[in-house]
């Protein structure tokens, strides 16, 4: 990936209403091609205590980001969510806002960040417990 925006990976993430005190977490799974953005959330629902998913499928524009939450019915959730938003030019934060039949808010997500050294580090340690058992 040599465009450090470039959205492909694992994003966490939070939005928050403008007229009330809601607010919750979620995960984005995106994957991006030549701008296309699509991908999928998953997010608690209190209410049901269960998980609510959704379908992700947008466009960015060099730091712009803009996409639509299509809600696929789990948790009786089935409408959509536009969301716009800024990248950070780290490609590690993004940040904008959303809305949904007269209903707006905010939201920001980072991106999970894998360290090659780290990486390799939990690896040789996972191997090396292996052999001892």
């Amino acid at each position: 990936m040599s465009d450090p925006q470039d959205l492909t990976g694992v994003w966490y993430g939070r939005y928050t209403a403008d007229l009330d005190h809601q607010d919750n977490g979620f995960i984005a799974l995106l994957e991006e091609l030549h701008g296309t953005v699509t991908g999928t959330i998953s997010e608690p629902d209190e209410t049901s205590g269960g998980i609510r998913r959704a379908s992700v499928r947008g466009q960015r524009d060099g730091a712009s980001l803009s996409f639509t939450k299509q809600y696929d019915g789990t948790g009786g959730w089935t409408y959509s969510v536009d969301y716009a938003g800024n990248i950070d030019a780290g490609g590690t934060l993004v940040m904008g806002g959303w809305v949904v039949e007269g209903f707006t808010g905010a939201f920001d997500m980072t991106r999970e960040k894998f360290d090659a050294e780290a990486l390799e580090s939990e690896e040789d340690v996972a191997i090396v417990i292996g052999r001892r058992a």
